[in-house]
């Protein structure tokens, strides 16, 4: 029998929120409805998923998480939209939403959702508190001290990192040590993992390259990105 979960509905229009509620509720889950962002943190969902739709995603899945993290809430996020992109898919699973729906909602991908929350949601909401402390703890970095942590994460020694960003390994050595401090890092392994978990992938240092999305319908783009659902 398939565990019930309570899912918090915002964004989208009273009807559209009626109509997910009447799915979920006919399927024996628990459904909260909110009218808004500000009700919904108003009233911080302490277990359960966080379905948002329509309206709260126009500045993308990334801010609303960093709102949702300011208000103290950890609590999986699901996106969900009428016919969403490829690159919507990839960019809102790559910025810490835990899955991607497509509206109206259908109950097979209820179901499939559900799934994924009692496989991966205690470990996603973690990770998503790992990322959020790592990108503002890198987000103090100066621009020099985030370019010599890019180098320091493709394994380059000191001398390396002069040489490629035409300063002398004394200076390297000077913004390594405050880039260490900020980060709060005691070794250089540590502040390879922040950076790792921070998932900064706008590198222009090494590579200048920035990842290809993956080519195909939504529903495949989830596959390849969630392979265990």
């Amino acid at each position: 029998m398939e565990h019930r979960i309570t899912i918090h509905i915002v964004g989208g229009n009273s009807r559209s929120r009626a109509e997910q509620s009447r799915l979920i509720l006919a399927m024996g889950h628990h459904a909260e409805v909110y009218s808004d962002l500000i009700e919904l943190i108003d009233r911080p969902p302490q277990s359960g998923v966080i379905l948002a739709s329509d309206d709260l995603l126009e500045n993308g899945v990334a801010s609303l998480l960093d709102e949702l993290a300011d208000a103290g809430i950890w609590t999986p996020l699901v996106a969900a939209k009428i016919e969403p992109g490829v690159e919507e898919v990839v960019e809102a699973i790559q910025a810490g939403a835990l899955d991607f729906l497509e509206l109206p909602l259908s109950e097979s991908e209820v179901r499939r959702m559900v799934a994924h929350v009692h496989s991966d949601a205690g470990r996603h909401a973690e990770a998503r508190r790992r990322l959020i402390d790592a990108r503002r703890r890198i987000s103090m970095l100066s621009r020099r001290e985030r370019e010599v942590l890019d180098w320091l994460s493709e394994g380059c020694s000191n001398k390396a990192i002069a040489r490629n960003l035409e300063i002398s390994p004394r200076t390297v050595e000077i913004h390594r040590a405050n880039m260490m401090d900020k980060l709060g890092a005691n070794h250089a392994a540590e502040a390879v993992r922040l950076r790792l978990e921070a998932a900064f992938k706008e590198r222009k240092g090494a590579t200048g390259k920035k990842p290809e999305a993956p080519v195909g319908g939504a529903a495949k783009v989830r596959e390849m990105v969630n392979p265990n659902d």
